[in-house]
């Protein structure tokens, strides 16, 4: 069954609007909302928030950084809100990446190492607590073989950010088929293809300059060349589905053929001085399908 969530920063929402927010999601059919973390709001105790006030949605890590917490915490965690919410709180894991790590002031590892021993430690865990009545579903994100099949072995199934439908395909013939497939992607309503590529490289700033994703990207055809001056026009819409809402259904059409069983759904262009825009949400929502 294909599904599709949404991943959205909360830091623009006061506490009744993020909650309003949620709720609308959930009105349009869409199945769960992921929560990054960066140097916000944090998001497991954010998710407990969400869970404690909305009904239906089920609400995400995308992803806890497993450098910040230990095992203990975080299957403390993943069980006490899968038990408190009944079974809506989903937990997603990752790496990071070397440098926001590093500033937090840990010492890097390579992602298998770390991951594995991780995961290792995490399934040791008793939690003396009352279990949940539905199993917490668990993800890795995960973008190289690796560490996908990791995620296919270990885990519910792998996230993957900021890639292509060919790499879904990929990431579909490595984990197998009963593995969950979740894809974070961006989209932006905006059809003026100098406007769409300007805000899309604006949201891309950071990550053209990471050599993790040019890594990435390269297995997938891309070359230095579309890494500079923020991204070639090639990249910049392979990498941001921008127009229409055809154009933006187009997208999830072809990320959901290559195998992904979830699109989470970053939605560009949302707050704007005259409120929210939703049209990138009302165009991709299930329930107006």
């Amino acid at each position: 069954m294909n599904r599709r969530g949404v991943l959205f920063p909360t830091e623009q929402f006061d506490p009744a609007a993020l909650v309003d927010f949620a709720n609308a999601l959930d009105s349009r059919g869409y199945e769960s909302l992921w929560l990054p973390e960066l140097f916000g709001r944090e998001p497991i105790a954010t998710a407990g928030y969400l869970l404690g006030r909305t009904d239906r949605i089920a609400v995400a890590t995308g992803i806890a950084n497993v450098y910040v917490r230990d095992a203990h915490a975080m299957a403390q965690a993943r069980q006490t809100l899968a038990e408190l919410s009944d079974g809506r709180f989903m937990l997603g894991l990752g790496v990071s990446n070397a440098g926001l790590n590093t500033l937090r002031g840990h010492t890097w590892q390579p992602p298998l190492k770390k991951m594995t021993a991780f995961l290792d430690a995490l399934d040791k865990v008793e939690v003396a607590a009352p279990a949940a009545r539905q199993r917490c579903p668990t993800y890795i994100a995960a973008h190289g073989p690796q560490l996908q099949a990791l995620g296919a072995r270990r885990t519910d199934g792998v996230i993957t950010y900021l890639m292509t439908p060919q790499h879904a395909r990929q990431s579909r013939e490595r984990i197998g088929a009963n593995s969950t497939l979740s894809v974070v992607a961006l989209f932006l309503a905006e059809t003026d293809p100098a406007v769409a590529r300007a805000k899309a490289r604006a949201a891309l700033k950071m990550y053209v300059r990471l050599d993790y994703y040019h890594r990435e990207w390269r297995k997938l055809g891309f070359v230095d060349a579309d890494f500079a001056d923020g991204g070639s026009d090639r990249l910049v819409d392979t990498l941001v589905a921008w127009g229409d809402a055809d154009a933006l259904r187009a997208r999830i059409a072809s990320f959901e053929q290559a195998g992904a069983n979830r699109v989470i759904v970053t939605a560009l262009g949302v707050q704007t001085k005259q409120g929210l825009d939703l049209r990138v949400l009302d165009a991709l929502a299930p329930a107006m399908a």
